[in-house]
């Protein structure tokens, strides 16, 4: 039922398998001059290893756009206008996190230096670490939570987060909804598909008193099945969630797209309200007590059927918003979730098993630790930053940040 239902939900997708320039490298930007202003009538080239590989002409916005390179490699930018040459080196590299295609913006002012100093560059790392650690925060707190009350770690969460992605694009992109309203829609689907979830497959395990690893070892399968599904419907290329350009905004040295605020400010405002469900909400208290002890939560007459498929919903749709706020900062594919696995399940260890708030800080910590190392080590290495945290603290505090102490014997 479960499995219908999704064939039916993602059926439109299918029809962008074969878009045109979705799945592109390359590079579009804005140079602005000293006053911010737009510079109109700038040539704009990419150059490889010497060899100009594209090129295009600022418009009236001093927009550009350079597309269908290669793909991934170090590629120089020149910018000449008004008889100057200004030049920037960017690297295109694959991962879950990074744009196959990069935004740019460059300016023509001869205040600043070409180069950014280490400070500049610390700051707007750390800004987009923060981003990443956010959306990191939203997905790994769902897979908390449900190790919390299920016992055990699902290894299909990652493709919650991809189900949201995709349904976010073909909300934005093949329905034409706004952005916003795409994703409000696409975190409601991802709810109802966590509900179908544990209704079709793992409450039914669960009555059957199935062993935790065996749940485990399910969890591997049901991911590989849905991935291999999304794969078939979406196909192998990734694919812009919207074409809305809500534009840059620059906040001292930062320059980032106004959309990533809006991600972050999302995402603060959900992990708040996650916090006072927690905290202060009935259901919340009672996902804690089974959390802390499942027999004792049920012998104080809670459901704890009730709330741990309460707590799959909210899994689900926390994944899914995630997945549509990682499709705006990055671009959707069929492995997005997958790509972020690793790095939910060190937040999670990291701020310690089945502790919400302490997710939250491995969250932020990993993603800090995977954007800022950036400056020091090459970019398709950057995952190996936060994971030499996770083990540096763990060798430390085995419990993780926030966990408690158990004795096991």
């Amino acid at each position: 039922m479960a499995l219908a239902l999704l064939l039916a939900v993602l059926a439109p997708a299918g029809a962008a398998h074969a878009a045109p320039g979705d799945d592109q490298w390359g590079f579009r930007g804005l140079v602005r001059d000293g006053e911010r202003k737009p510079v109109t009538g700038a040539a704009v080239a990419v150059e490889s290893d010497g060899e100009v590989v594209g090129t295009d002409v600022t418009d009236a916005r001093g927009r550009w756009e350079i597309l269908g390179l290669a793909g991934p490699g170090t590629y120089t930018v020149v910018v000449k206008t008004g008889g100057k040459t200004y030049e920037v080196e960017k690297e295109l590299v694959r991962s879950g996190t990074t744009l196959p295609v990069q935004n740019l913006v460059m300016s023509t002012s001869d205040a600043p230096a070409v180069q950014a100093s280490l400070g500049d560059k610390l700051a707007q790392r750390a800004v987009s670490g923060l981003n990443l650690g956010l959306l990191i925060a939203i997905a790994a707190i769902g897979l908390s939570l449900v190790f919390g009350t299920s016992r055990f770690t699902n290894f299909a969460h990652g493709e919650n987060v991809t189900f949201g992605g995709i349904m976010g694009y073909v909300f934005a992109s093949l329905a034409h909804l706004p952005l916003l309203l795409a994703a409000a829609a696409a975190t409601v689907a991802g709810a109802a598909f966590g509900y179908l979830q544990d209704l079709g497959f793992w409450r039914p395990l669960r009555r059957k008193g199935v062993s935790l690893v065996t749940l485990m070892i399910a969890s591997i399968g049901a991911a590989l099945a849905l991935r291999s599904l999304f794969q078939f419907l979406y196909g192998n290329g990734t694919r812009s969630l919207t074409r809305e350009d809500w534009g840059t905004v620059r906040l001292g040295p930062v320059v980032m797209p106004a959309t990533s605020y809006v991600a972050m400010g999302i995402s603060v405002a959900v992990l708040v309200a996650v916090g006072v469900w927690l905290k202060r909400g009935r259901i919340g208290k009672a996902t804690r007590a089974v959390a802390n002890n499942p027999a004792l939560a049920g012998a104080s007459g809670i459901d704890v059927d009730r709330v741990t498929r309460i707590v799959w919903v909210l899994s689900g749709g926390l994944a899914a918003l995630s997945g549509v706020l990682l499709g705006v900062f990055n671009q959707v594919s069929y492995d997005m979730g997958f790509n972020l696995l690793l790095l939910m399940f060190a937040a999670v260890i990291l701020g310690g098993l089945g502790t919400a708030f302490g997710t939250l800080a491995g969250a932020i910590v990993v993603g800090l630790c995977t954007e800022i190392l950036v400056l020091w080590i090459p970019a398709d290495m950057k995952y190996v930053g936060g994971l030499a945290v996770l083990v540096a603290v763990l060798l430390v505090r085995p419990q993780g940040l926030f966990g408690r102490q158990a004795r096991i014997g």
